[in-house]
């Protein structure tokens, strides 16, 4: 199976009803979803979040998405991972996708750790034989063991951090779309945060990664996609990329 992620001429729009609100007129202007805002019909306005995006992404991409805040960059993420469906356009993806966007999406506080694990990964739509053949792994790697059969609320920001980062992680796929680098936890945790991170991207066939971190790009990426207003204003390699930013500067 060849694996490729394929946007043609793809636009997402944000509708806000009921323009008369001022709070709703607020949340308008402050939306860091990039694009411009236009009136639909009625009392209705839109954000044009993404404007004709083509892009292809083929096996063995290491692709970065970049650009200022509210550029598109986590907009497209989403598009990309069925978060978001296109207002218009077409999105084809081949291959299993792993999304590390809010990764704690779905936790609830109130159940202990080993049923979120369940309930988390029931949601990225694994057998349940698939999941119980993990929470050992999982336990281990998070350093939990018997915390997970508390409630996630009694655990400290760097246990929750550590859980979800060992879920979000454990289960491989064959695209895998991230905005920025994830690490997790205390300064304990971090470096093994950063090896499995390595070796995900290793391991995958397709990577996606929204970031800001130019020498990350460098290190990791071989395309770059820059966004700029919901549009892509470059698309090339990352050594293009950088002669492109040096052009930028001048």
């Amino acid at each position: 199976m060849t694996h490729q992620i394929k946007l043609t001429n793809v636009d997402l729009d944000y509708f806000v009803y009921s323009l008369r609100s001022q709070s709703l007129r607020s949340a308008v202007f402050n939306l860091a979803v990039g694009g411009r805002m236009y009136k639909a019909a009625g009392d209705v306005a839109a954000v044009k979040a993404l404007h004709d995006i083509n892009l292809e992404i083929n096996e063995g991409d290491r692709i970065a998405l970049v650009g200022h805040n509210g550029s598109g960059k986590t907009t497209l993420l989403k598009v990309i991972a069925g978060i978001y469906s296109p207002t218009r356009g077409e999105l084809s993806i081949d291959g299993d996708i792993t999304s590390m966007i809010a990764i704690n999406a779905g936790l609830d506080m109130e159940a202990t750790g080993l049923r979120n694990i369940h309930k988390l990964g029931l949601m990225r739509r694994l057998s349940r034989k698939v999941i119980d053949s993990r929470v050992d792994a999982i336990a281990e790697f998070s350093g939990l063991g018997d915390f997970l059969h508390l409630p996630v609320r009694t655990y400290s920001a760097g246990m929750l951090a550590r859980l979800m980062f060992t879920v979000a992680t454990e289960f491989e796929a064959d695209i895998l779309v991230l905005d920025e680098w994830l690490s997790a936890g205390d300064a304990a945790f971090v470096q093994k945060a950063a090896q499995r991170m390595h070796r995900m991207v290793e391991d995958a066939k397709i990577v996606v990664m929204a970031t800001h971190d130019h020498d990350l790009v460098q290190r990791v990426c071989n395309r770059v996609c820059e966004l700029q207003g919901g549009k892509i204003a470059f698309l090339g390699s990352t050594e293009d990329w950088l002669a492109y930013r040096e052009t930028q500067a001048a």
